[in-house]
């Protein structure tokens, strides 16, 4: 199995949201996130957004807009996205300024890592933290 070169991500979390517009908005300012693209769709839905945080990226997009993906994803429930981060404590405390649902605070785990989670607008888990697995790539 091969990865992308380049040093650009090969795995990219990819979400549905009843309203993608509101989820990139807490996204970037809750989160961290930078918004790398955004397409929308001629319906006012986002068509295709890419963000990134650190060396990773995620895809997201509105929901209901009848693609193969949306389709396939109809029903499902909410995701858990894992995101490494430099400095937790400081990320956490962004994240409260905005309004941002904690689930766990920052917190020192036993093999080595301090993160804490939040819930997005739409109920997907969001983990930050300071393990970064080694992957051998």
């Amino acid at each position: 199995m091969t990865g992308t070169g380049g040093g650009r991500p090969s795995i990219f979390p990819t979400l549905l949201y009843g309203d993608a517009k509101a989820a990139i908005r807490q996204l970037t300012e809750a989160f961290g996130f930078t918004e790398l693209s955004v397409y929308e769709d001629g319906g006012g839905g986002v068509a295709h957004a890419e963000l990134v945080q650190g060396n990773g990226a995620v895809m997201l997009g509105s929901k209901g807009t009848g693609s193969a993906f949306d389709k396939a994803m109809e029903g499902s429930g909410p995701v858990g996205v894992y995101i490494v981060v430099d400095d937790v404590d400081a990320h956490h405390r962004r994240a409260v300024e905005q309004g941002a649902e904690i689930l766990m605070p920052p917190t020192d785990q036993d093999y080595g890592s301090r993160d804490y989670m939040a819930r997005d607008i739409e109920g997907n888990v969001w983990s930050f933290g300071t393990y970064a697995p080694e992957t051998g790539a």
